[in-house]
C-alpha cells in the first residue's frame, strides 16, 4: 500500500469542511433541525449486522457527511481499508499485517469469500486462514475439557492491556451464558493486592491459571505469574508432572514463547501470530477464558457476530458503512468541533468494562501525533474516552453534561431485550438512557438561572437487541473498525504503540540504576522518588 505523501489538513475536503462549520453548523441548534426535517432521523440513523445506530442528535446534517466522505474518499479511506484485508503490512512501523479480522473468518470465506479482495488472495493469506482454524480447533478443544472438569472451579487468567480487558469485558458481558460452575478471575495491576485478593480466594487444587503473553517476557504478567507459580508451590502443588496437583496440570501459557512457557514448568500452549495486536487479540488464543466460560458454540456465535460486522465494513463503499460514519463523526467532532473528549454510557451491566476495554482500543490506537511516514501531525486525534454505566453516571457526572461549560457528546449503549431481566428494571432502564438523550438535545428553559440546562448537546445512540454472543461480537468489531477509520484519515498507523513501550524502557533503566547506583544524567525528581523509594524498603 502506497503512503499518502500529504497531510489530511490539506485535503480539498478539509477545508471544506471548515468552511461548512463556520458558515453551517456552528449556529445549528438540533430541535430546530429536527423541526425543519421530517426526515432527520431516517438519513442519520441506520441498522447494520446487530447493531442499530441513531446518529441524528449529532451536530451534523447530511450536507455534513457528504463532505465527510469526501474526506474518506480523498484520504484513502477505503484503499487502505482493502490493503488490511489483502494482509498487506499496513502497520508499517513494524512491517507487519493487520489481520484480527482473519480469526473470525469463517473456513470458507463467509461472507467475504465473493469479495474481489478476497478471491484476489495469495496462497499465504489462505494458508494463514487454516492455521487460524486449526488453532481455534485446539483452543475451543481445551475450553471444553476444562468446562468438563468438575474438580476445576476457578479460573484465574494473568495478563495485561489486550491480553486482559478483552476477555474480561467478554466474560462480564456473557453472564448469563458462563458455566455456573466457574468463577473467572482476571488479574492484570503489577500491585501485588489484586493477585492477593485471588489467591486468598482459591485453591491450588480447583484452580487453573491462565498466563496470557505473546512473548512470555511482559514484565507486568510475568512478575504476577511467577508469583502465582510461587504460591502454587507453596500451597502444596508441584512441579512434578505426574503429581495429582502440578503445574502441568494447572497452568496453560497462550503464548508464542513455547520454550519460556517449558522453563516456567508449562507444557500445554497456545500461539497466534504476530499479525494479532494485543488491543485486538480477543478473538485468537487470548479468548481461551472466554471460551471456557460460554462453551464452544457461544465462542463460535461470538466470531460470526464479529464477522458479519466485518462483512458489512470491508463490503460496504463510503455510504452506509457504519463504521466508517462513526470514525467520521469522530474526525468531525476532534478537528472541527473542538471536543476533546467523548462519554460511553452503557445502559448494561453487563457492558460495565466496555469503557475501560473502549479506552485503550481508541486511545492506544489513536493517541499519536505522527503520520505513518514520520511527518509531525497539525491536527488533534484521539479523544479522551471516559464514562460509567448508566444509571449510575446519571447520578454522577451527567449534571455537567447537561450545565457543565464544556460541551461532550455522549455516546448510550442500550439493550431492547434485557433478557431474563425484563419488566420494570429493564424497561426502566432503557428509557432512562432515551430520555438523557432526549434531555442533552432538549434542554430546559424558564425555570430560572440555576435550573437552566442549554440543550443542543450532541449524543449517538446504539441499540442491540439483546446482549448475546454474536450481538457483542458485532458491536466490538464496529468499535475495532471505527477506530482505523478515523486513524486512516489522520494518516497515522492506528497498530503501534510507541508510548507504551517507552514508559516499559525507561522502568527497566530505573530498576538497573537502582541495584547499580549509578544515577548519572537522570533528572533531580526521578531521582528523589527513586531514593525515597529505596528509603521506605529498607525501612
Amino acid at each position: 500500500m502506497k503512503i499518502l505523501p500529504v497531510l489530511c489538513n490539506t485535503l480539498p475536503a478539509w477545508s471544506a469542511l471548515e468552511r461548512h462549520f463556520n458558515e453551517d453548523i456552528r449556529s445549528l441548534d438540533l430541535r430546530q433541525a429536527f423541526a425543519a426535517d421530517a426526515g432527520r432521523l431516517d438519513a442519520l440513523s441506520q441498522q447494520a449486522p446487530h447493531v442499530f445506530a441513531d446518529l441524528s442528535k449529532n451536530l451534523w446534517t447530511e450536507a455534513t457527511e457528504t463532505l465527510l466522505r469526501e474526506l474518506a474518499q480523498q484520504a484513502g479511506v477505503l484503499a487502505q481499508r482493502n490493503a488490511m484485508l489483502a494482509g498487506e503490512p499496513v502497520n508499517c512501523t513494524e512491517g507487519r499485517a493487520v489481520m484480527h479480522w482473519l480469526l473470525r473468518m469463517p473456513r470458507d470465506g463467509g461472507q467475504l469469500r465473493h469479495c474481489a479482495t478476497v478471491q484476489q488472495w495469495q496462497p499465504a493469506m489462505h494458508e494463514a486462514l487454516a492455521q487460524v482454524h486449526e488453532t481455534l480447533d485446539a483452543m475451543l478443544a481445551l475450553a471444553e475439557q476444562v468446562r468438563g472438569d468438575k474438580g476445576i472451579t476457578d479460573i484465574v487468567n494473568i495478563g495485561i492491556g489486550g491480553s486482559h480487558l478483552g476477555p474480561e469485558v467478554v466474560v462480564n458481558a456473557l453472564e448469563d451464558w458462563v458455566d455456573a460452575g466457574k468463577n473467572f478471575h482476571f488479574v492484570s495491576n503489577v500491585d501485588g493486592h489484586e493477585l492477593g485478593h485471588v489467591l486468598r480466594r482459591v485453591r491450588p487444587h480447583s484452580t487453573l491459571f491462565l498466563i496470557a503473553s505473546k512473548s512470555f517476557t511482559t514484565a507486568e504478567t510475568m512478575l504476577n505469574a511467577h508469583s502465582a507459580r510461587r504460591w502454587f508451590l507453596e500451597q502444596g502443588g508441584s512441579e512434578d508432572p505426574q503429581a495429582a496437583c502440578s503445574i502441568d496440570r494447572h497452568f496453560v501459557a497462550l503464548t508464542t514463547n513455547v520454550q519460556a512457557a517449558a522453563d516456567f514448568g508449562i507444557r500445554r500452549t497456545l500461539g497466534f501470530w504476530d499479525w494479532v495486536g494485543g488491543r485486538f487479540s480477543l478473538w485468537s488464543a487470548i479468548g481461551l477464558p472466554v471460551a471456557i466460560a460460554i462453551g464452544a458454540a457461544q465462542f463460535r456465535a461470538l466470531l460470526g457476530g464479529a464477522h458479519a460486522m466485518d462483512a458489512h465494513f470491508f463490503s460496504s463503499g463510503v455510504e452506509g458503512n457504519l463504521p466508517l460514519r462513526l470514525g467520521l463523526l469522530d474526525v468531525w467532532y476532534r478537528d472541527f468541533c473542538g471536543f476533546s473528549s467523548r462519554c460511553i454510557a452503557p445502559y448494561s451491566h453487563g457492558l460495565r468494562r466496555l469503557t475501560a476495554y473502549l479506552q485503550q482500543l481508541e486511545m492506544e490506537s489513536n493517541g499519536k501525533g505522527v503520520t505513518r511516514d514520520g511527518q509531525t501531525l497539525p491536527v488533534r486525534t484521539a479523544p479522551v474516552i471516559w464514562g460509567e454505566p448508566g444509571t449510575n453516571g446519571q447520578h454522577a457526572f451527567f449534571q455537567m453534561l447537561h450545565q457543565g461549560q464544556d460541551v461532550i457528546p455522549v455516546e448510550f449503549i442500550a439493550l431492547r431485550d434485557g433478557g431474563k431481566y425484563l419488566g420494570a428494571h429493564h424497561q426502566s432502564l432503557v428509557v432512562n438512557a432515551i430520555a438523557q438523550a432526549q434531555a442533552l438535545m432538549e434542554g430546559r428553559h424558564g425555570e430560572g438561572a440555576e435550573r437552566h440546562c442549554a440543550g443542543n448537546r450532541p449524543s449517538s445512540f446504539l441499540l442491540l437487541q439483546q446482549l448475546d454472543p454474536a450481538s457483542l461480537g458485532a458491536l466490538i468489531a464496529l468499535y475495532e473498525h471505527r477506530v482505523f477509520s478515523a486513524g486512516a484519515v489522520w494518516g497515522i498507523n492506528s497498530f503501534d504503540q510507541w508510548g507504551v513501550e517507552l514508559g516499559k524502557h525507561l522502568a527497566r533503566q530505573l530498576h538497573a540504576r537502582q541495584d547499580s547506583g549509578d544515577w548519572q544524567g537522570v533528572d533531580a525528581s526521578t531521582q528523589g522518588l527513586m531514593h525515597r523509594l529505596a528509603a521506605g524498603s529498607a525501612g
